[in-house]
């Protein structure tokens, strides 16, 4: 609103003012105009009547018999005729007629007005405001042809002019007249003055009452009390002007909330936010909750049901005050109720109910059926996701306000979904606790849990001077029991296998799933005779172990041991683990089912054979002779091809040495990043050889990202060979060689800068593989080859690879099946809709580039 707009009073009294002075000048002029016209109207009426008269004296005294000369002289006199007071004068002029037979006389010539009247015969008047002339034409009757022989009856004889001068009384009237009108003039202003303060009075205590209406609103609550007050206003237009207040009060009620309950709800959602606190003592976290909420609106009581397991049920009854008896039971029978009614919900074969008080003082809490049934709120979940179904009770009937109901009801739908997310969280947390621990598959310790409790029992070795033994187990053709009888008996087969292992292992031994079909045990405080013997028991437990089938028959599986003792046969545990790995390898190859124990021309055979190897792995490097390989990677759709470059060492024989079985060599020497140099150029050249312009997927060392001319090399390649970073896609994968996840991070942005691309290579396979997709920028998936190569025998397999595929396409990521083994298995893929195929059935790693037909 301006702060210049005027008040009714000053705009009425500034209007009032004008118009009256608008009306005054109009009235003078109206009534000068007026007055004038009477005046000239009056001077007519004399001149007419003078006119007559005059005509009428000359003709009585022509009928008198005067002489001639009589006549002239009256005549004479009676043109001259001149009245100064009133500034009339007279003049009468011989016509023609009467020259002709009397004579001319002296008398001013004619103008031709005259002569018109003359001729015409007619009576004219000229009036130019000041002066007025009357011209009376004389025109014979009967009596005057006996003297005017020549004339007949109606002919003009002369000519009467009436002259008046007004100029005087005008004057006189315009005078007299503003005179009066000056003397009047205050009344029409007096009288609108008057007028105005009555009206701007009145209206200013209609408004004033209006406004004291409405000031008086301070919440939602008050708009109900406008309509209450009928009070005439006083003006039929501010009556209107409150109803359509009124409406609009109407309109607010239903859209706008109340301050106090947005402030409420604000405070409210702040006590949302889940902290570890929170889930830890969540039971205590709803009883606060409980208490605010009661600050707006009471609620009485609170429920929730989860589901524990498939027969057993969890609910959790909160209470404002400790509840009696009787309504107890009647809650418990409602909630029930309501589970039952619920078409998405069976009721559960067990409930475990628990009740909570809120406030332990205080008087029991008494209800009966009609309110627990009536003013409980509900809202039951078709598919408890979050892990439980919630409901809450509150009084229906406390609130009428439609905006303030809709604001409540998402607060408490909200509060639902927080204490349902609470109490599942704090299941989840416990369930993640132990997961992230554990193979979810035998429930035995994972890879990573392996490697901690690895470290941890050998600094105690170092910290007591004792011995700790390290055992690897390895399935012998495991992959024949996968294949034959299907994936979910591989599946069952190994967690009851573990279970077989641990009742035979001491206890404080630790039994570990480090991957697939491999098993390691770490045995603290252990001799190499105590070593022995539970590689005897564990070995016999894999003869002696079978599996029925669904058909009767029985699935037997055997295992090869390797062992090592930690220090006498490494002193590190890198150096244990690939010790114990070969001795493994050694049992396999001297014909499976046996156990490897190290002995001193063992150790040194196995050392000499690490020693060769990180020789061979100097010697490549040197004499740059590690040989790049290329493995097709065939696109389902009109995407671009791509083949993966893997490294392979030369041996003698024209044989090549798989990466598997040196890469950890060259990681723990610190050199797989040179390796890594020599099979990116030679890969290059190849391309730039061949002119291929596909893309080309490199496996990328975690190792590679703490050597600092990495980036520096990449680009010098890249530039020499003329490679569009675009066309080389990076694969990273889950190693324990990578302690900082921030500078993996780091490493990857900056290669992304640069243009280049990244995959994830056996995505599926661990749970950091869903940590990298959320931080790094990644642009490929490559799907873990165990889904793809057995989802047509495992739905669950299938479920994970459609999950994984739907996954990317939201995040618009392209997808690579692994392990494509078959013609089916390749059919299956591109059903899902997966973008590239990579396995021996696409085709096997050559050194020659593929071609692409």
């Amino acid at each position: 609103m301006s702060r210049h707009s005027p008040s009714i009073r000053r705009y009425l009294l500034n209007r009032t003012f004008l118009f009256s002075a608008i009306g005054f000048l109009v009235l003078l002029l109206v009534c000068r105009q007026a007055y004038q016209a009477s005046v000239r109207d009056s001077a007519q009426e004399i001149a007419r009547s003078v006119a007559e008269s005059t005509f009428n004296s000359m003709y009585l005294v022509m009928s008198q018999g005067w002489t001639r000369l009589q006549l002239e002289q009256f005549m004479r006199q009676l043109s001259n005729t001149e009245h100064p007071a009133s500034s009339l004068k007279v003049s009468v002029f011989r016509g023609t007629k009467v020259t002709e037979r009397f004579g001319s006389i002296e008398q001013p010539d004619l103008d031709a007005l005259m002569r018109e009247a003359m001729q015409s015969g007619e009576i004219i008047e000229e009036n130019d405001g000041t002066h007025q002339r009357y011209l009376y034409p004389l025109q014979a009757r009967e009596n005057c042809t006996g003297c005017h022989t020549n004339a007949r009856v109606g002919d003009n004889l002369g000519l009467i002019e009436v002259h008046q001068d007004l100029s005087r009384q005008m004057s006189v009237a315009n005078r007299n007249l503003l005179y009066y009108l000056l003397l009047l003039s205050p009344l029409p202003f007096l009288f609108g003055f008057w007028a105005v303060r009555t009206v701007t009075l009145r209206i200013n205590q209609s408004v004033e009452e209006l406004s004291n209406r409405i000031s008086r609103v301070d919440s939602l609550e008050d708009l109900s009390q406008l309509s209450k007050d009928k009070k005439d206003l006083g003006f039929r237009e501010l009556n209107h002007i409150f109803g359509q207040v009124e409406a609009l009060a109407e309109k607010l009620r239903t859209i706008a909330v109340d301050k106090d309950l947005l402030e409420f709800e604000i405070r409210l959602l702040e006590k949302f936010v889940i902290t570890s606190e929170v889930v830890r003592d969540w039971r205590e976290y709803v009883n606060l909750l409980m208490l605010d909420i009661n600050q707006v609106i009471p609620i009485y009581t609170m429920f929730s049901i989860f589901k524990v397991d498939d027969e057993m049920f969890d609910l959790e009854i909160f209470w404002l005050r400790p509840p009696a008896k009787e309504t107890k039971k009647m809650m418990e029978q409602a909630v029930l109720n309501r589970l039952q009614g619920n078409d998405h919900f069976s009721i559960p074969g067990e409930i475990i109910i628990h009740h909570n008080s809120v406030q332990l003082e205080g008087p029991e809490m008494v209800l009966n059926t009609t309110e627990i049934e009536l003013q409980t709120k509900s809202l039951l979940v078709e598919t408890p996701k979050i892990g439980g179904i919630v409901g809450i009770g509150v009084h229906a009937d406390i609130v009428k306000d439609s905006t303030k109901v809709l604001v409540l009801e998402s607060i408490l739908s909200t509060l639902l979904n927080v204490v349902g997310s609470v109490k599942a969280i704090y299941k989840y947390t416990r369930d993640l606790e132990y997961y992230a621990t554990r193979d979810p598959l035998t429930n035995l310790y994972n890879q990573r849990m392996f490697w901690e409790l690895l470290d941890y029992e050998l600094d105690r070795c170092h910290r007591h001077d004792y011995q700790v033994a390290l055992l690897m187990i390895d399935l012998d053709n495991f992959k024949a029991i996968n294949d034959g009888y299907g994936h979910a008996m591989g599946d069952k087969l190994l967690r009851q296998l573990a279970l077989a292992m641990q009742e035979v292992l001491r206890t404080g031994d630790i039994l570990a799933r480090y991957g697939g079909d491999e098993f390691v045990v770490v045995l603290p405080e252990t001799t190499l005779e105590q070593t022995s013997e539970v590689c005897e028991r564990l070995l016999h437990c894999l003869q002696s172990f079978s599996l029925e089938t669904e058909k009767g028959g029985l699935v037997r599986v055997t295992g090869s041991i390797g062992a090592g003792i930690f220090p006498d046969h490494a002193d590190n545990r890198k150096d244990l683990f690939m010790f114990v790995d070969n001795l493994m390898y050694r049992a396999k190859t001297q014909g499976k089912n046996r156990i490897s124990l190290p002995h001193k021309e063992d150790v040194a055979d196995i050392f000499n054979d690490l020693n060769q190897k990180m020789l061979l792995v100097n010697d490549t490097i040197e004499n740059r002779s590690v040989v790049p390989v290329f493995q097709p990677i065939q696109p389902l759709d009109e995407d671009t091809p791509a083949v993966e470059v893997l490294s392979r060492l030369q041996l003698p024989g024209d044989k090549l040495m798989s990466a598997g079985e040196f890469i950890e060599i060259a990681e723990s020497m610190g050199k797989v990043h040179l390796l890594d140099y020599i099979v990116m150029e030679k890969a290059f050249a190849k391309v730039q050889e061949t002119g291929y312009q596909g893309l080309l997927f490199i496996n990328l060392s975690p190792r590679s990202i703490l050597v600092r001319d990495f980036l520096q090399t990449l680009h010098e390649l890249t530039q020499r060979y003329r490679l569009n970073p675009s066309r080389i896609v990076f694969e990273i994968t889950e190693r324990d060689t990578v302690k900082n996840m921030g500078l993996l991070e780091n490493f990857v942005h900056s290669l992304k800068d640069s243009g280049y691309m990244m995959a994830i290579d056996d995505f599926g396979s661990g749970f950091s593989s869903f940590h990298y997709l959320k931080y790094l920028p990644i642009d490929f998936v490559k799907i873990e080859g165990e889904f793809i190569a057995n989802m047509g025998n495992d739905p669950r397999d299938l479920a994970f690879v459609v999950s994984i595929t739907e996954l990317a396409k939201k995040l618009n990521l392209k997808t690579v099946a692994e392990f494509v083994e078959t013609e089916e298995v390749l059919q299956m893929v591109r059903d899902v809709g997966i973008d590239y195929a990579q396995g021996y059935h696409i085709g096997r790693p050559a050194r020659e580039m593929p071609g692409f037909e």
